[in-house]
């Protein structure tokens, strides 16, 4: 019985916190290009944006070790679209780097619980 109680009451600590997680700001998707000496990123956000009181506001491109390589700022929330990709050109890449880390902000709740992984098709091999 008192196993029971305690698993109800861990369930029901843990639960706002779900749902909570539920609520960010996601990468769902990434492309990189590469041009020239910089690169090209696709990112495709998923967040319940409900307008200018919370919103998807940007995304980063972070190296491996979390130094941001670029961010794009998002202007306006997509609440009649959604996911949506938005593009950030000219993003310098150090050489030894075969993958970046994305994530996703919102203007409420910070950074998103998830980092999205993205292998680099690197021309040069």
């Amino acid at each position: 019985m008192g196993r029971t109680i305690l698993i109800a009451l861990i369930a029901i600590t843990l639960a706002p916190l779900a749902a909570l997680a539920e609520g960010d700001a996601e990468v769902v998707d990434a492309r990189a290009t590469q041009s020239g000496g910089t690169w090209r990123f696709d990112v495709t956000v998923r967040h319940p944006d409900t307008g200018w009181e919370h919103y998807a506001d940007k995304w980063d491109v972070m190296a491996p070790d979390g130094t941001v390589l670029g961010t794009r700022v998002l202007l306006h929330p997509h609440e009649n679209e959604q996911p949506f990709t938005r593009s950030l050109s000219g993003v310098e890449i150090p050489d030894g780097i075969s993958e970046v880390l994305i994530r996703a902000h919102d203007n409420v709740d910070g950074y998103g619980a998830t980092t999205f992984r993205l292998k680099l098709p690197r021309a040069d091999g």
